[in-house]
């Protein structure tokens, strides 16, 4: 017997709790049910025109998102196609580049000989041709001098030899190979002589 009241003492001390965690869940729910309630109420307020209105707006945001993007999808495109057709360019820059060096040379050479005059000439006539038929497509020579300050933007130092002349030390002192750009980019360095 002792032991059937102890289990009913318990049973009885666990139903107030019981009651209890209801009485909470009901609450909650009933709180979830009032919002639910003013949300359709709100839902309810609006009307067709209003949503409508905002539908509206809605779709221009989407619209003006998607055109700003097609503009910079557009602009990026032909940018990359100018730089597409630049590089194509500079690389065919750069393979003639020693064929306009080879007539540079072939000029000097003729400068030693006075028999060749005829000749000279007409390496002249087809290394000027060769020059304007390059600068039309953007090609333009470095104008290094001698006494100019050494700039490692656009030069690249061969060697260092003892200066001449005191206003000539830390700068150029003789060019070997001339350096060019296509259009603001340098697509060869000049090779210089700096004295030390």
């Amino acid at each position: 017997m002792n032991k059937e009241k102890l289990r009913q003492d318990e049973l009885k001390q666990k139903e107030p709790v019981q009651k209890d965690i209801n009485s909470q869940e009901l609450e909650d729910i009933s709180e979830k049910e009032e919002m639910k309630v003013d949300v359709e109420e709100k839902e309810e307020e609006i009307s067709p025109e209003e949503k409508l209105t905002e539908e509206l707006a809605e779709s221009k945001d989407k619209f003006l998102r998607l055109y700003s993007e097609f503009e910079n999808y557009r602009r990026r495109t032909s940018k990359e196609r100018l730089d597409l057709i630049q590089t194509a360019t500079e690389d065919l820059m750069i393979t003639l580049l020693p064929v306009l060096d080879d007539f540079s040379r072939a000029k000097s050479s003729f400068d030693q000989e006075e028999n060749n005059k005829a000749l000279k000439e007409g390496v002249e006539l087809i290394e000027t041709k060769f020059k304007k038929a390059l600068e039309q497509k953007g090609l333009k020579a470095m104008q290094v001098k001698e006494g100019q300050k050494f700039d490692a933007e656009i030069h690249e130092a061969i060697s260092q030899i003892p200066a001449p002349k005191k206003k000539l030390k830390g700068k150029i002192v003789d060019t070997i190979e001339d350096g060019y750009y296509l259009g603001e980019k340098v697509i060869r360095f000049a090779k210089v002589v700096i004295g030390t």
